[in-house]
Formats: structure tokens, C-alpha cells, sequence
């Protein structure tokens, strides 16, 4: 009977040990054994933010970036513990991804980051006033414009989508549709979608590490040095992971593409 070997764990001491050792010659396999020494934090940090199994697995996989982050940068002679430093880039990640993914449509930055402010602003100034404060009470504490606040309570609504199967009533004897009766034609953005869902089957072909190098270099447009720069490795062995994912892409969408031929 063969299962998944059990996670080793590892002890405060020999965590520092490999800190250090890996400081001074940067091998890649002491680089491996912190990753799996600390994914538990990750872990335990994901978990926090997580709603759902899929967010959570998402949450990790961005919070391994900001892991490898800080092993890169990390100093022993930091007058603190590697958690410490750690903690806050890896909730950075996972709170950027969050901000950033979870919107069910593309607003911009600012109004993302405004959003949650006024929401605090706004609990605080109905304490404060003893009533309902108005967008010049918000815009003025705030020290924004009062057009940025409308245009940024206007988004807001737009970070959960209504489902096509939400029902409608159609007249004034309660019969109802649903948002998808209303949909008259054909989409032409649907072969982009079943490409895009082609693309992403094979990209689970590719371990973390291809995945984060593939993103990075072709999605965020960052160059294979800023990227190694990211991940703490070098431009040629991102070159290297590269050249290996793309092959790998490249085999995986020709099977997929051999499956679908009748």
C-alpha cells in the first residue's frame, strides 16, 4: 500500500541552521528544505484569509512567493527572528492577491484601495456624528474629492457578479427569467475563453515554481532578471525553468489537442 510520505517537520533550531547555511553557500537544495520547513506558516497565514478550499489553495501558492521573497532577502544579522520578517511580505502577497483577483470585474487600483477605507471611515463617522455621514463628511476626512468617493462607492457594488441564474420577475403575475433568457447571441470572446481554459489545463502540468516563472515573465511582462530577482535565483536559471516550462506547455497542449480530434 503506497500514500503520501508524511511532512517532516522541522525544529526553531534547525530552521536557524539552515538559514544560516543557506546564507553562506546558497545551495538550492537548503533553499528547498526552508521552503518545506516553513510552508506550515504559510499555511497557518493563508488559512486566515481563506473562504473556500480553492481560495485557500490560491492564497498558499501566493504566499510561496512571498516565502521565497524573504529567504531571498533575509539577513541573519537582522536584529530579528526570520518569522518576523517573513510574516508581513507573505500577508502582503496574499492580501495584494485578494485586492487584486477577487473583484468580479476589472476596476482600477485606487478604487480598490479606497473601497475598504471608506466602509472604516464611514463606521467611524457615525459614532463620531451620531447619524449617517454624507459624501462631503467622508470626501473631507478623508481628504479626497467627493467625485472619487461616488465613483468609488459605484465600483463597489461591482465586487460580487450576479449569477446568469438569477431570476427576474417578467410580469405582474410573478412568472420570472433568469439574466441568461435575456442573453440574444452567441459571445464572440467564447474561443478566447476555451483557449484560455486550454492554456490553464496544461499550465497544471508545470510545478510551482514553472507556473510562478511563466506568470511572471508572460503575463506581468517582468524580465527574466527581475523576475530571478523575485524568486531569489539567478537570470540564467530562470532561463533555464523557462525554457523547461514552455516544453513542457508546448507537450501538454499537443496531447490536448490530439485528445480532441475525433
Amino acid at each position: 500500500m503506497t500514500g503520501q510520505s508524511p511532512r517532516r517537520t522541522f525544529s526553531r533550531e534547525q530552521r536557524r541552521e539552515l538559514l544560516l547555511e543557506y546564507k553562506q553557500s546558497e545551495r538550492e537544495v537548503l533553499r528547498e528544505l526552508l521552503v518545506e520547513a516553513y510552508t506550515p506558516l504559510v499555511e497557518t497565514l493563508a488559512q486566515k484569509f481563506a473562504r473556500g478550499q480553492i481560495l485557500r489553495e490560491d492564497l498558499i501558492q501566493v504566499g510561496m512567493i512571498g516565502l521565497l521573497s524573504s529567504i531571498s532577502r533575509y539577513d541573519p544579522a537582522f536584529e530579528r527572528t526570520f518569522e518576523s520578517f517573513a510574516i508581513p511580505t507573505i500577508v502582503g502577497e496574499i492580501k495584494r492577491f485578494i485586492r487584486d483577483k477577487t473583484w468580479s470585474v476589472h476596476v482600477p487600483r485606487r478604487v480598490k484601495e479606497l473601497s475598504p477605507k471608506i466602509k472604516h471611515v464611514v463606521d467611524e463617522l457615525t459614532m463620531k456624528l451620531q447619524r449617517s455621514p454624507h459624501i462631503s463628511d467622508i470626501a473631507q476626512h478623508m481628504g479626497v474629492s467627493e467625485e472619487e468617493i461616488l465613483e468609488t462607492l459605484e465600483m463597489g457594488r461591482s465586487y460580487h457578479s450576479l449569477s446568469m441564474d438569477s431570476e427576474l420577475e417578467a410580469d405582474s403575475e410573478g412568472n420570472t427569467i433568469t439574466l441568461f433568457d435575456l442573453v440574444g447571441v452567441q459571445d464572440e470572446g467564447f474561443s478566447r475563453v476555451d483557449r484560455d481554459l486550454t492554456i490553464d489545463h496544461a499550465m497544471s502540468s508545470l510545478d510551482m515554481r514553472e507556473r510562478e516563472i511563466i506568470r511572471m515573465t508572460f503575463y506581468e511582462n517582468l524580465s527574466q532578471k527581475q523576475t530571478g530577482d523575485l524568486l531569489g535565483m539567478s537570470q540564467m536559471h530562470v532561463s533555464r525553468l523557462q525554457r523547461r516550462a514552455l516544453n513542457k506547455l508546448r507537450e501538454a497542449l499537443q496531447m490536448e489537442h490530439h485528445e480532441t480530434i475525433p
